[in-house]
C-alpha cells in the first residue's frame, strides 16, 4: 500500500504559524494591539471582522509553544475591547483555536495533526454561544468537527471552523490560510491594499489608545470617569485580579499573560486614582 498521502498530511502545519481574528473593524483593533508589545500585520478579514497576522516568531525563540503564546495575546486583547478575539495557531503536532471574551476564561478545542479531535465537545458548545452563532445548522457544523474523520487533518479542520465562521461574516483574505507557514502569511497580508502595520508605541500612547477604544464603546458607562459604583467595583476587581496575573505571567516568561496582567492592574489602579481625586457631590 502506498504511504505517499499519510506522509502528506503528517506535514501538514509543520511549520509553527497563527493568526489572531477580531470582530472589529481595523481602526479599533489597530487601538486595542498596540499594548501587545508585537508587531503584526492588520487587514479587514470581513464586514465586520479583522485580522492581524503576527510578524515575529516568539515562539520559536523563547520557551512556550505557539498556542501558549496565541492564548495569551487573544486574551490580553479582549479583556481591553467590547469585542471576541480568536486565535488560529497550528505547528508539527496539533492545531487549534481559541476564543477570547471579555473577563471570561478563554475557551478552545485542539486536533492532532492528522486531524484527530483532542479537545471537549462542550468548547464547540461554549464557543457557538459566544459568538452568536445559528444553535442548529452551526452548532451541529461544529460538531461534525469533533467526529473522527480519517480523510480530514488538521489543516482542514480549521478550514472547516472558517467555513462555518463565514456565517457570522468571516471572510479571510486570499492566501491567509491557516497551515500556511508565517513567512508566506506575513508577505500575504503585506501586500494587501488595505494593510497596516501595528507596531508598540510606548506605554503612554498604548494607554490613551486603549482609553480611546473603550470610551467608544458599549463599556463607556464602566470607566471611571463615569463616577459609577459600578466603575469603582469594577476598577477594585480588575487591580485585584491583574497583580496576580502579572506576577504569574513575569515568573512564567509569558508576553501575552503578562500583558493580559498588566492592562487589567493599568485600568484597575486608574479606576482607583480617578475615583479618588473627583470630586464629591
Amino acid at each position: 500500500m502506498s504511504t505517499e498521502k499519510p506522509q502528506a498530511r503528517h506535514r501538514t502545519g509543520a511549520t509553527p504559524g497563527a493568526l489572531l481574528l477580531c470582530r472589529a473593524d481595523p481602526e479599533s483593533v489597530a487601538q486595542a494591539a498596540h499594548p501587545l508589545r508585537e508587531r503584526m500585520l492588520l487587514t479587514r478579514a470581513g464586514d465586520d471582522w479583522s485580522v492581524l497576522v503576527p510578524e515575529g516568531k516568539p515562539w520559536l525563540h523563547g520557551e512556550e509553544p505557539v498556542d501558549r503564546v496565541l492564548t495569551g495575546w487573544a486574551t490580553a486583547l479582549a479583556v481591553g475591547a467590547p469585542w471576541p478575539v480568536l486565535a488560529l495557531w497550528w505547528d508539527a503536532d496539533r492545531a487549534g483555536y481559541t476564543l477570547a471574551s471579555g473577563f471570561r476564561r478563554p475557551v478552545g478545542y485542539v486536533w492532532l495533526t492528522d486531524g484527530t479531535p483532542a479537545g471537549e465537545d462542550e468548547a464547540m458548545r461554549t464557543f457557538a454561544a459566544r459568538l452568536g452563532l445559528d444553535p442548529v445548522l452551526d452548532l451541529q457544523s461544529l460538531d461534525h468537527l469533533t467526529k473522527p474523520d480519517p480523510e480530514t487533518d488538521a489543516r482542514a479542520r480549521l478550514r472547516g471552523l472558517l467555513a462555518i465562521l463565514t456565517r457570522a461574516g468571516v471572510a479571510l483574505p486570499t492566501g491567509l490560510t491557516p497551515g500556511e507557514p508565517a513567512d508566506r502569511l506575513r508577505e500575504i497580508a503585506r501586500i494587501r491594499p488595505d494593510a497596516q502595520q501595528v507596531e508598540w508605541s510606548g506605554w503612554r500612547e498604548a494607554v490613551r489608545a486603549e482609553l480611546d477604544a473603550v470610551d467608544s464603546s458599549r463599556l463607556g458607562p464602566w470607566m471611571p470617569w463615569s463616577g459609577t459604583p459600578r466603575a469603582r467595583a469594577l476598577a477594585l476587581t480588575q487591580a485585584a485580579a491583574g497583580l496576580p496575573l502579572t506576577t504569574w505571567g513575569l515568573r512564567r516568561r509569558s508576553g501575552g499573560w503578562t500583558v493580559a496582567g498588566a492592562l487589567l492592574l493599568s485600568h484597575g489602579l486608574l479606576g482607583l486614582a480617578y475615583d479618588l481625586a473627583r470630586p464629591r457631590d
